[in-house]
Order: structure tokens, then sequence, then C-alpha cells
């Protein structure tokens, strides 16, 4: 039996995931914490990663590949001699908005999306490296590479890092990285398969070049991994992170978060994945790249060979636990006031900006509820609405995802949220097709598992994935009519 290790290196933990490489059966598991913040020492995923290794004998006798899957979009940069110049700024860091709205001046929206697949936001990286350039303008003379988080995973785990600590030093040559996760970069065209290298200079004010490749830019040029295929090796893990000290265990590309949990799910063209986290996003498995000029779609790739709209809310089970809250209800209790009220709430609509809201873009505003009255405000009803407002939201953002000619056909609901009862029935009656319930895993861990599996095997695996319930299409039009009437009312 041929073992294979998905690493889930994300904001909040690292987990590790060992799966049998034929049925994808789990084998065992191991975690470890990530330090809290928005702006974090990348020392500390190299040091979760590999106190998740050890928990989840990761690196075992009889384990024969790995690969890691991690958060996007977050900036590391190192300095020639491998050391990190600074603490990475992760996706959650909004310091960069003020760059995001620069470039956009500059260049246009039109434009950045056609380069890139995405319109700026202070989440990508591209915004980062231009905020760093204006707020830390020192320190640009010294970086020398410029990497996300997974890749520096990577690239550790090979033996590469800083000189005098790691046992093949720092050979910024070495970079790898993967298409999903560089999508999310902003200075990488997913249409073309290339980094828009012009662009990346616009942003850092310094020339950069792919790794591997010695020619363009000149030697002094920033480093920028080089991207590899999904069926691409990275390398080997360095025999002194080994059980025995001399096994061979084969290393994956690594991908992106969402594109690792639509390859852990098993997403095909026509799958949507809906992900109910503390905030919520909607992705689909699509044959082409998309471009989406209103900049509401990113137009990332995924981690198989073909590419993976996504639309990003704030709001999604942070909305439940707070409305649970003030009806001082646990989540049981919250489903059962729910699944006794009739669709469309008695009328009752909430709008859950709780905490603004990225899509639609409305950053100041705040949740509120709409067409209370006497008769309409019970507990039933508010509990529902609950839930109501937060799957209309995603299903706004499913419109959107729909408007760049995806036909999708299969709706995945997943994350802690999915597995309310209450959430399962609204979502059918929200969401106009049948929605699938996988069984609660570690997708993103998973699916890298699957990319471990897919390099020590040449071919990708089909693992099956458990459901816990499959409930046909039960669509109730007023749910979204009334939402989007409420939404109408709003004035800024």
């Amino acid at each position: 039996m041929a073992l294979v290790t998905g690493v889930d290196s994300s904001t909040q933990s690292c987990k590790v995931v060992v799966v049998d490489s034929l049925t994808g059966a789990d084998i065992r598991s191991g975690r470890a914490l990530h330090p809290e913040g928005t702006e974090v020492d990348p020392e500390s995923w190299w040091q979760a990663l590999l106190a998740a290794l050890v928990a989840g004998n990761g690196l075992g006798n009889d384990v024969d590949a790995l690969s890691i899957a991690g958060q996007q979009h977050g900036m590391v940069l190192l300095g020639r001699d491998g050391r990190v110049l600074r603490d990475a700024l992760l996706w959650n860091d909004t310091r960069s908005a003020g760059a995001a709205r620069d470039l956009i001046a500059e260049l246009g929206v039109d434009e950045l999306v056609a380069r890139t697949g995405l319109a700026p936001v202070a989440s990508f990286t591209s915004t980062k490296v231009r905020w760093v350039r204006d707020a830390e303008p020192d320190l640009v003379p010294r970086i020398a590479a410029v990497a996300l988080p997974h890749d520096l995973l990577t690239w550790r785990l090979r033996g590469f890092g800083p000189e005098g600590e790691a046992p093949l030093g720092p050979v910024l040559e070495e970079l790898v990285t993967d298409r999903s996760d560089v999508s999310g970069t902003g200075y990488w065209n997913p249409a073309t398969g290339a980094y828009d290298l012009e662009l990346f200079e616009q942003l850092l004010g310094r020339p950069a070049r792919e790794g591997g490749s010695h020619g363009g830019n000149g030697p002094d040029a920033v480093v920028l991994p080089r991207v590899l295929g999904a069926d691409e090796s990275a390398g080997v893990v360095h025999p002194s992170y080994t059980a025995s000290g001399g096994r061979r265990v084969v290393l994956g590309a690594g991908a992106g978060d969402n594109a690792g949990a639509a390859l852990g799910l098993g997403a095909v063209e026509g799958d949507v994945v809906v992900s109910l986290g503390t905030s919520g996003t909607v992705f689909a498995v699509t044959a082409d790249a998309v471009a989406d000029a209103s900049g509401t779609v990113a137009g990332f790739a995924d981690a198989g060979g073909l590419f993976l709209p996504l639309v990003a809310t704030l709001n999604a089970a942070r909305v439940l636990s707070s409305v649970s809250g003030i009806l001082g209800v646990d989540h049981d209790g919250f489903a059962a006031l729910a699944l006794a009220a009739a669709p469309g709430a008695g009328g009752v609509v909430l709008l859950p900006y709780f905490e603004g809201e990225r899509t639609p873009n409305l950053p100041t505003a705040k949740a509120s509820f709409h067409n209370l009255s006497i008769a309409s405000s019970t507990r039933e009803n508010i509990a529902r609405a609950s839930i109501e407002g937060m799957l209309c939201g995603l299903a706004d953002a499913l419109d959107a995802v729909r408007a760049t000619g995806v036909t999708p056909r299969r709706l995945l609901l997943i994350g802690g949220a999915a597995q309310n009862a209450a959430v399962q029935q609204v979502a059918a009656q929200v969401f106009d097709l049948p929605v699938s319930i996988p069984a609660p895993g570690e997708y993103v861990a998973r699916g890298a598992a699957v990319q471990a599996a897919w390099v020590l095997t040449g071919s990708r695996p089909s693992w099956t994935v458990d459901t816990v319930e499959d409930r046909p299409s039960d669509h109730r039009p007023v749910i979204r009519e009334q939402y989007r009437t409420a939404v109408a009312s709003l004035t800024f």
C-alpha cells in the first residue's frame, strides 16, 4: 500500500492527512496552529509544518509522495541569503487597498483584468508588492525573490532555505509554484500561462524573471517561482526531513487552498462549490479562462489544468453564529427554529452585512432586518431569515459566475455550516440547482494528497467522496425576490 501526504497550510493552522494513494482512505492525520494576525513571520509556518508532519507521521517510512496546498495571496519577500526580509502580508491584510486604487487609476481595470484575470483588491499579492514599493522603499533593493506561502514551504522541504540553516542553502532559482496559486497574484496571466513581467516591474519598480530562466531581465532581476503543471514534480523531500533519512519522497507542485478543495472534492466541469466558512466562497470548474471586467469574479486557474472562477463574500457562517447568539440558542436550537418557519420567513429579510461586504462592494454597510411587523417578528422567522440572507448573498455570487458564461449543473455545499439541517433545506430552496453535501473532511489537504498521488503514479486518482445529503432543487423564487427588494432599498 503506497501512502501519500496532503498538507493544508491555512491562515489558522497546518493540517496533514496521510491517505492510501489507491483508494483515498484516511490513514492518519496531524495538526499544528499558526499565529493569529494579518502579518506573520513565515518561520512560524515552517515550524508548524514540521510539527504537523511529526504529529501525523506525514514523512514516515511508508509515505512515497507529499504535496502542500496553502492560503493564497500572501506575500513572502526573500533576500539573496534566503532569509525572509519582513513578515509576510496575508490575504486578509487590507493596508494595500490604496495601492489597489492606484493601480486601477494608472492602468484601468479593463486592462488589468485582460492581463491577469483579476481586478486589483487589497487581498491580492500585486497590491501588496506595490504597497512595499511605496511604504517601505528602503526594502525594495534588497528583494531577491517574491514567493507565496506554499512556495516557501515546498522550497524548504526540498532542503533550500536561509544560508547556514538549510542543507542546500539559498538557491532562489529552485523556487517553484503552481498555476492555481500564482493565478491569485495579480501579475500572472491565466489565459497565456505566463508571468506579466512588465506589470510586475510597474508594481515594484524592479525587473523580474521566472526562476530557472537566466535570460530576459538578467541575473539581478527579482526571481519569481517557476510555474509547474498539475502533474509535474517539484522535486523530492530532502533526506534530512524523512523518517529514515534516506527514503525518496516525491513532492507535488502544490496548490492554492480553494483549488486544493476543488481537487479534494473531485469537482469537475459543471460543478459549483459553495463554501460556508467564516467568509463565503463560490467557485466553479471551467474549461476556459474567465475575465470579468466588473471585478466581481476572480479569474483563477485550478489545480488540475482547467480554471476556477471565484467570488468571495465576507459574511457566511458568522451570520448564523451572530444571530443564534442574539436568540440565545445553540446550533441545534437555531436549526429547529429555522425549520419551523415557512420559506420566505413571513416576509422577514436579513441583509447579512455584519462586517461590511465585498460582494457586493459595500465595505461600510451593516447588517439589517427588513419587513418586521408584530406578526412576522418571531424567533422562527428571524432564524430562517438569517439563513436565507446568508445564502442569497452567495446565490448572487453564483449569478455573477454564471454571467461570465459558466453553466453549472450541480452545487457542492461545504464548510461547517453546511452540516446544519436547516441550511441544507434552505439551500435547496435558494439555489436553482441540485445540492450535494459532502461528508465533513479536510478537503484542501485531501486535494494536496490527490496531487501527490498524481505526481507519484502519473495519473490523477479518482477517489470516492462520501456525501451526507443529496437534495433535488426545491427552488422557491420568493426568497430571492424579497432579498433583491431589500438590497434595492439600501442607500449609502
